[in-house]
C-alpha cells in the first residue's frame, strides 16, 4: 500500500483529479469536461500500472503479466 501512496505518479494524478473536480463543480458540463475526465482516468490507470510494474520488477518477477 505504501508504494501507491508515495509514488510521484499517483500523487500527481490525484492532485490533477482534485483540480479537475473543482473545475467540474464550478463550470457546466460539456463534452470537453468529459474528455478531461477520460484523460484523467487513463493517466490514473497508467500510474497504477507503473507502480505495479515497478514492484514486480524489483521483486524479480519480470515485467510480463502472468509470469
Amino acid at each position: 500500500m505504501r508504494q501507491f501512496l508515495f509514488s510521484s505518479a499517483i500523487v500527481s494524478s490525484i492532485a490533477t483529479g482534485v483540480g479537475l473536480l473543482r473545475k467540474t463543480l464550478r463550470a457546466p458540463l460539456s463534452w470537453q469536461t468529459w474528455l478531461l475526465w477520460l484523460s484523467w482516468v487513463i493517466s490514473l490507470v497508467l500510474a497504477i500500472a507503473s507502480v505495479i510494474e515497478r514492484k514486480n520488477t524489483s521483486s524479480g518477477r519480470g515485467a510480463g503479466y502472468g509470469t
